[in-house]
């Protein structure tokens, strides 16, 4: 499983790098100012989330069904939490206007955050 946390936060990671220079160079003045920060903020969730899922990996030796679930937790929250993010601030730049149907998948994907850190507060708290 520690392998598992690692490859994920790594790729989640690096497309975090890539989005936050895509938005820093090549949406600057495309994108409203609105919509630029809504992007930011989802590169900075998602990079907080990394980090959380490197934490994870430390904990990931006691290989429990927490550990698994913080896992997913984390990392489907970065999809819909991010994900939503970055489309909602990309959408009048794409023409994709429709996309704001999605807009209800962001708090979902905060809630999944959320239940991620208590569950890996609970986890950290069962090991010795």
């Amino acid at each position: 499983m520690k392998k598992k946390i690692f490859i994920t936060a790594s790729i989640f990671g690096a497309i975090a790098v890539i989005a936050g220079a895509f938005g820093a160079h090549a949406l600057q003045g495309k994108l409203k100012p609105q919509d630029l920060h809504v992007w930011d903020t989802a590169v900075q969730y998602q990079f907080y989330h990394v980090f959380a899922l490197l934490g994870l990996a430390g904990l990931s030796r006691y290989q429990t069904r927490l550990i698994k679930d913080c896992y997913y937790l984390f990392s489907v929250g970065i999809i819909l939490f991010s994900g939503s993010l970055y489309l909602l601030a990309a959408r009048e730049l794409i023409g994709w206007e429709w996309l704001n149907v999605i807009g209800p998948v962001t708090p979902i994907g905060g809630v999944l955050f959320i239940g991620g850190w208590i569950t890996m507060a609970v986890a950290a708290s069962k090991n010795k």
